[in-house]
């Protein structure tokens, strides 16, 4: 089934892509972003938070943005 896939991570794109009915959350960010912590990043789909064991259904429009963002320090007041 396809779904459209929204990686915000790094170039930010967009793409349709092909994934087995039955896959939740979960098994695509492992599939799509291996070796990283999805409490790092907010994952979306339809625009609403989901719990990790959701199913996609086809259409479904998914998204995941890092939360944390490396390199990046916390602006200091002077």
């Amino acid at each position: 089934m396809r779904i459209l896939f929204i990686n915000n991570d790094g170039g930010g794109f967009a793409d349709h892509i092909d994934v087995t009915e039955g896959t939740s959350v979960t098994q695509l960010f492992a599939q799509r972003l291996p070796n990283r912590k999805a409490e790092d990043y907010l994952i979306r789909v339809n625009r609403l938070p989901v719990a990790a064991d959701h199913v996609l259904q086809a259409d479904d429009r998914v998204s995941i943005t890092p939360i944390k963002i490396e390199g990046a320090d916390h602006f200091k007041a002077a």
